[in-house]
């Protein structure tokens, strides 16, 4: 079969939907050669996607197009019937005008209705335009792919979709995550401690970092605090209640770190936390167990899900419950060994190959 791909993100996207896309390109690469899998996207940039040489790949060729990049994007269909695509999967949200219009069977992935369901978050334009894409690519698609159970029950409930169009496939965790990185520089690179807690994700309020400061500072814990993630508006929150609260020496703030050393920071963190208010997935909490490291993740929307047992699960917005959750990881050896391991047993049913199957299954169906 002949595979394209709305691969925007993966060229343009440093986490969250890029993350989905390179996962998903190469894992389809590696385990299932036996397909073509040809790239769409309105430019090509090299920094975040190394294998991107191994795929065919189609970008705006005339003056007029590269200057429209959007437009070139949005009716990328009009490109499929000449390229002899049999199938066509729009990896985040969204699918190109017209393709209903084509002989292309097309597939759509939604990660999140987040704007909806927290639309405080969002410009209401913004808003808009995510509803209309969203809606739109529900409507032509021939399958949807939801990335947990939760994002299929809010496709259902604010779409009104027919559920059996539905298919839950949970998405990759990159292969990195499933071996041992080299460790040996890591601590004297970021100036680590021989203990610390380890938060990754972009700095917002929906992703509650400051939840994690709190609790550390009502318990007094001293235990150094390592945030990893893009720094927002919400990053001048962190860093007020920081200073206010005399935790500069404790507390870093990383950014725009080589990929290739985040799994290595699972890996020798004492925890992670990933105190979310809503997320589609909740990838994270899967690179932590893939890791082998023990997780605490919130008991809200699909991380129960994602978690299936094997993290320790609190209510975003209890201070308390998290604070007791860090201290008893922190004091207690045996209680983190056990979420490791318990977490390295979850993390399989996640891993590239496993992934890479369901797609195929799914496209080969599609094909019949």
């Amino acid at each position: 079969m002949r595979i394209g791909f709305d691969a925007k993100r993966a060229f343009s996207n440093s986490s969250g939907l890029g993350n989905y896309s390179r996962n998903t390109l190469n894992s389809l690469l590696k385990y299932g050669s036996n397909n073509q899998y040809i790239l769409y996207t309105p430019e090509v940039k090299t920094q975040l996607f190394d294998t991107f040489k191994k795929f065919e790949i189609h970008s705006p060729e005339s003056s007029l197009a590269k200057i429209f990049k959007p437009v070139w994007r949005n009716y990328s269909s009009r490109l499929l019937k000449k390229h002899q695509i049999d199938i066509f999967h729009g990896l985040s949200n969204e699918l190109p005008a017209g393709i209903y219009k084509t002989n292309v069977a097309s597939v759509v992935t939604i990660h999140d209705l987040i704007f909806l369901r927290f639309p405080e978050f969002y410009k209401a334009i913004d808003r808009k335009i995510y509803y209309n894409k969203v809606k739109y690519a529900c409507s032509v698609a021939d399958v949807i792919v939801a990335i947990s159970k939760q994002t299929k029950d809010d496709i259902i409930k604010f779409f009104e979709v027919d559920p059996k169009k539905i298919k839950v496939i949970y998405q990759s965790v990159s292969a990195d995550f499933y071996v041992k990185s080299e460790l040996q520089n890591l601590r004297t690179k970021y100036n680590l401690e021989e203990e610390f807690i380890l938060s990754v994700g972009t700095h917002e309020p929906r992703k509650n970092q400051l939840s994690l400061l709190k609790a550390v500072q009502a318990g007094k814990i001293n235990t150094q605090i390592i945030f990893v993630g893009k720094a927002t508006s919400y990053t001048k929150k962190m860093k007020s209640f920081i200073q206010k609260n005399n935790m500069q020496k404790q507390v870093k703030l990383l950014h725009n770190l080589p990929g290739k050393d985040i799994p290595g920071l699972y890996q020798i963190a004492t925890l992670s936390v990933y105190n979310s208010f809503f997320e589609g997935f909740g990838l994270p909490v899967i690179e932590s167990m893939a890791s082998g490291c023990p997780v605490i993740t919130s008991n809200v929307s699909c991380l129960p899900e994602t978690a299936g047992g094997a993290a320790l699960l609190c209510t975003p917005n209890d201070i308390d419950e998290l604070e007791s959750h860090l201290q008893n990881l922190l004091a207690n050896k045996t209680n983190r060994v056990k979420y490791i391991k318990k977490g390295i047993e979850r993390a399989r049913d996640f891993h590239p190959q496993q992934f890479a199957e369901n797609m195929i299954s799914l496209y080969s169906n599609l094909s019949v």
